[in-house]
Order: C-alpha cells, then sequence, then structure tokens
C-alpha cells in the first residue's frame, strides 16, 4: 500500500529534501518553527507549524521549538506561554527540542567579533534615520557611511564598550561591511547590533546590545544542525544576506533557507501590528476573541487541530502567495465536526408554543440520538411539555408558496416527538405575535402515525420550563471585504470592521446540555456547530457559534 505522501504529488520543498537526502547532504532532517515572542499565533503560523512538524515527521527527522527573542522591548513571556500552548494544542510536538535564540547570546557575540577582526563588520555612530538616507533605494545606490574604515582594533573596543553598557540607545549600531551598492537592499551593510538598555524576559538585565533578527536567525538554525530552514516569501529577499553570515562565519553546520507562500485567508487581517490594534482599541474584547484569527480565538471559537491541519494541506505549498477562501476553512471544520459532535436541540430566537390539549403538567419524555450516524454514541431524552419553544423563523403567519414548516392550520412534525398543527395565533396590542397556539395528534407521539401520513415540515423545539436557557454568541465575519487590507484612500483597514460582526442572545437547550463543559462541542440541529465558551459558569452557560451547516455568510455579503 502507498503512503500518503507516494500517492500524491510531492511539493517542491519535499523534492528539495529527497534530493538532499538522495546526495548524502543529509541522513536526518530537522526541521523549526521560529516565533518571535512579540503576539499571539495565528492562522497563517499554523500553516508553518504544520508544515515544518509535518516534513519532520514525515522523513522521521527532529524538530525544534525556537523562540527568536531578540528585541526585548516587544516580547514577554505571557507569548512565551501562549505560543507554547498554541503549538501543543495543533499537535506539534517539540519533546526536548525548545531553544531561545536568547540561548545563544554570547555566541551570537563572538561571532559578530569574528566578523570584526576579519573587516567584515564595523561600528557605526550614524543615527538611525542617516544610515536609511545613506541606504538609497531601489534606483539609488547606497552611499558608505564615514565611520565605515575603522580600524578592526577599533572596532572591537567600540563592540566591547557598547556591550558594557557606556553607550545610550541609538548612539552606535555594529554593521556587516558588504556592498553599499547592492541591488539587495538587504545588503547594504544591514545592522547586526543595536543598543537597547531594556530588560529582557529571560537574561534580565545581562545584555544592553541585541542581534538584529537577520543576524540572530540563520546563526541559530546553524547552531541547532537545522537542515532546511523553511520560511514565508517575504524572507526571500533576506536569503543572501543569509547565506552570506552562514558563508562567512565558522558555523557548524550550513542550513538551507527555503520560502514558501504564506497562508492567507479571506476575511481575516493577519498582521501583528493590526491584530495588536485590535486588541488596544477596544475593536475585539482580547487576543483570544473568538472572531480574531489568532489560534487562541480560533480554538475558542471551537475549531478543531484536525480542521486546521486539513485546511493547510488542503491549500497546499506554493511557491505564489494567493487568497485562501474562508468557505474552504469552515468546510473542514464541519467535516471534522461532523463525526465528532453530539447533537442536540437549541433555540436561539424563541416564540412560544402552547400546546393546548396537553394538561398543564404533562411531561413527556421521547427518545433522540446523540448522533444519527454512530449508534455507539447513545440516546439522550428530550422532555415535551405544554409549553415549548419553536425558532421564530419556523413560524409564519401568512406562508410563502412551498414553506412547509408551522403555519394557521398547517401540520409539522416536532422532532422525535409528535405532530402539531396551528390552531391560533397570539397577539399584542400592536399586532406582535406572542405566543402560537396548537394542538397535537395523541396518535403521532414518537413521530409517526398509524395511518402512516407524511408531513413536509420537521422543526426543533425546547420545553419552555424543562430546559437550559444560555448567553448564544452567534457571529460573522470579522471584516466586510475579502482583502480587509485593502482601503479607499483615507481610509485605514478598520473602515471594513463589521459592525454586526457578533450577535448575542438568550437561547434554550434541551435539558442534555446541562453540566456542558467549557470547550464542549455540539451540532445544534438544523442550526450549525457550537462550542461551549470559557466565560461559562456552572449556573450561566455561554455558547459560541463554531460554523453553519452551509456556508450562509457568504451568501449575506452578497458573494
Amino acid at each position: 500500500m502507498m503512503s500518503e505522501t507516494e500517492s500524491r504529488s510531492k511539493n517542491f520543498i519535499e523534492e528539495i529534501i529527497d534530493a538532499d537526502l538522495a546526495s548524502g547532504k543529509h541522513s536526518q532532517i530537522v526541521t523549526r518553527f521560529p516565533p518571535e515572542p512579540n503576539g499571539y499565533l495565528h492562522l497563517g503560523h499554523a500553516m508553518s507549524i504544520c508544515l515544518n512538524y509535518g516534513l519532520a515527521q514525515e522523513y522521521k527527522g527532529r524538530f525544534h521549538l525556537r523562540f527568536d527573542d531578540t528585541n526585548p522591548i516587544k516580547e514577554e513571556a505571557e507569548y512565551v506561554e501562549s505560543i507554547k500552548t498554541d503549538i501543543a494544542w495543533l499537535g506539534a510536538d517539540w519533546k526536548e527540542h525548545l531553544y531561545f535564540a536568547s540561548d545563544y547570546f554570547e555566541q551570537l557575540f563572538e561571532w559578530a567579533c569574528h566578523l570584526i577582526r576579519e573587516g567584515k563588520a564595523y561600528v557605526d555612530d550614524s543615527s538611525g534615520e542617516e544610515i536609511r538616507q545613506m541606504r538609497g533605494n531601489l534606483t539609488q545606490p547606497g552611499r558608505e557611511s564615514p565611520f565605515r574604515n575603522r580600524s578592526a582594533d577599533e572596532n572591537l573596543d567600540l563592540f566591547e564598550r557598547m556591550r558594557k553598557g557606556e553607550f545610550g540607545d541609538g548612539e552606535k549600531v555594529l554593521r556587516a561591511k558588504i556592498d553599499m551598492a547592492s541591488p539587495n537592499l538587504n545588503m547594504r551593510d544591514p545592522v547586526l547590533y543595536r543598543i537597547a538598555h531594556a530588560h529582557h524576559h529571560r537574561t534580565g538585565d545581562d545584555w544592553c546590545i541585541y542581534p538584529m533578527y537577520d543576524f540572530a536567525h540563520g546563526q541559530s538554525d546553524a547552531i541547532e544542525g537545522i537542515t532546511h530552514s523553511i520560511c514565508t516569501l517575504e524572507f526571500e529577499d533576506h536569503r543572501p544576506l543569509y547565506n552570506w553570515f552562514v558563508e562567512n562565519l565558522p558555523v557548524p553546520h550550513k542550513p538551507r533557507q527555503i520560502e514558501f507562500a504564506r497562508l492567507n485567508t479571506t476575511y481575516m487581517i493577519t498582521s501583528k501590528r493590526k491584530l495588536l490594534q485590535l486588541v488596544k482599541e477596544g475593536h475585539v474584547t482580547g487576543w483570544d476573541d473568538p472572531r480574531m484569527p489568532t489560534l487562541s480565538g480560533i480554538r475558542r471559537r471551537g475549531y478543531t487541530p484536525e480542521s486546521l491541519w486539513e485546511f493547510c494541506k488542503r491549500v497546499g505549498v506554493a511557491k505564489r502567495n494567493k487568497l485562501n477562501d474562508l468557505s474552504l476553512l469552515e468546510f473542514c471544520l464541519r467535516q471534522d465536526l461532523e463525526a465528532k459532535a453530539v447533537r442536540r436541540m437549541a433555540v436561539l430566537e424563541p416564540l412560544k408554543v402552547v400546546i393546548t390539549n396537553l394538561p398543564e403538567d404533562a411531561k413527556e419524555t421521547y427518545s433522540g440520538p446523540n448522533h444519527p450516524g454512530d449508534p455507539s454514541m447513545g440516546e439522550r431524552e428530550v422532555v415535551l411539555t405544554r409549553e415549548i419553544y419553536i425558532e421564530k423563523n419556523d413560524f409564519m403567519e401568512e406562508p410563502q408558496k412551498k414553506y412547509f414548516r408551522l403555519a394557521p392550520g398547517k401540520e409539522v412534525r416536532l422532532r422525535y416527538a409528535c405532530y402539531i398543527t396551528c390552531t391560533d395565533v397570539i397577539k399584542d396590542a400592536d399586532g406582535n405575535i406572542m405566543e402560537v397556539h396548537a394542538e397535537m395528534d395523541p396518535e403521532s407521539r414518537g413521530g409517526s402515525t398509524p395511518d402512516g401520513r407524511k408531513v413536509k415540515g420537521t422543526i426543533h423545539w425546547v420545553s419552555a420550563t424543562e430546559n437550559v436557557p444560555f448567553e448564544a454568541r452567534v457571529y460573522e465575519t470579522l471584516f466586510l471585504k475579502e482583502d480587509p487590507g485593502e482601503v479607499e484612500e483615507g481610509q485605514t483597514f478598520l473602515d471594513n470592521l463589521n459592525p454586526n460582526s457578533l450577535a448575542v442572545s438568550t437561547a434554550f437547550g434541551e435539558p442534555a446540555l446541562r453540566g456542558a463543559a467549557v470547550g464542549e462541542k455540539f451540532q445544534f440541529e438544523r442550526k450549525g456547530y457550537y462550542c461551549v465558551d470559557l466565560d461559562s459558569r456552572p449556573d450561566a452557560l455561554v455558547i459560541n457559534q463554531s460554523v453553519g451547516l452551509r456556508d450562509s455568510w457568504g451568501k449575506k455579503q452578497g458573494n
């Protein structure tokens, strides 16, 4: 039998790895996921995690988790812990291979000194603005710094004094000496170290100079023996610099950087800066708001790790960026929850129905399967009483053609229970419908009749007196446009926010919902998939909508 990899076409990264193994360049594959601990992981990161961990599993190699923690001004221990939680939830196991770039600060400093001694790095007194101006642009070459030709001894002395804290923030930087006329701006004497008198979440106040990401990243890969440094396309222009460091330093290994297209999904923004703005300005309730594309938000919404893996698999590994359809992500979740989620009945917009030929104290019990396709999941009891709730849109006083739900004189089936026929409509003084009266066919108990007659409409319901009330949170997309970053002149991405992205209501569920635990998932029959929110308490259940039974939001948006 062919493996999954053998039965499909391999992506270009797998082809590279196969060639490296066949040539003897590598005998074991080592990949890594290297987040900066300056924010929460989002859906785009899931693609990178699944790819890097998946390749390590496929080739029976190693997978590392390394935090590239080189910027103490923006980094926090809170982010480190949230990232570890998210990766573990996805099922990527780094085992004992947890690392931090800060573990290598001493080695990186020594390698920077090596570049200075080799005449390939120098201390620059220019300000940040002066360095930007000297850098040039895509049509103009850069200009050399007036400090570029300092002697190695002077540079070593200044760099050591930078480390000792003799200079203020921004007073000096260490730059690589490469080529100020290079067509690649990243090669125009990039900054290697900057001064930052800031407390680091791991090293405390031991350092006041910190390596730039481009310098620390590749060398950390080399220290750890990473064979294939897989990153997204925005780092493609950085690859020559990555390779320059590897070639000009006495690193123990020489990793290869490979770029792939990042995961972009319609109606989502994954810029850390913009996500932070949404949180800080109160447009969402936090990083884990279920409308957010963060993994903590997606998890809280009710998404499963398996659905994200399937989504990443279907999107595939590409060389060009594209915008992937949110409906595919939702399909993957439905597909996963279809087999897992127990069924329950819940009414989100209740309309009271009084079954007039049932006694006031009536309490009839019927059975319903927990899953219609899996008898092993057992059954639950549903309770029918004289007063029940149905959805408001399951009743129409003046029904349209082919309307098969409840209407005056029309008969419908209450799922699992019986047939009822509407006999009266009770309204208030303003003509608003307050409740509906109906009669039950006593011979239809259990959902069928001796005469075998059929009804075209079956609706869900809950008892108005034997139920579990809860707060229902129903979501639309956070943004109105497929690409929220596309804005008119004078606008920002915030102008594309959807004012109706969250609707909250008091809903009612069948008694089997009682005691539902945080994270527990259900299919509310005829409504969609739902998940118990972490705001829930034993006496106050809160349930999030995860996804509808079909792609209905796309139609609402006019797509």
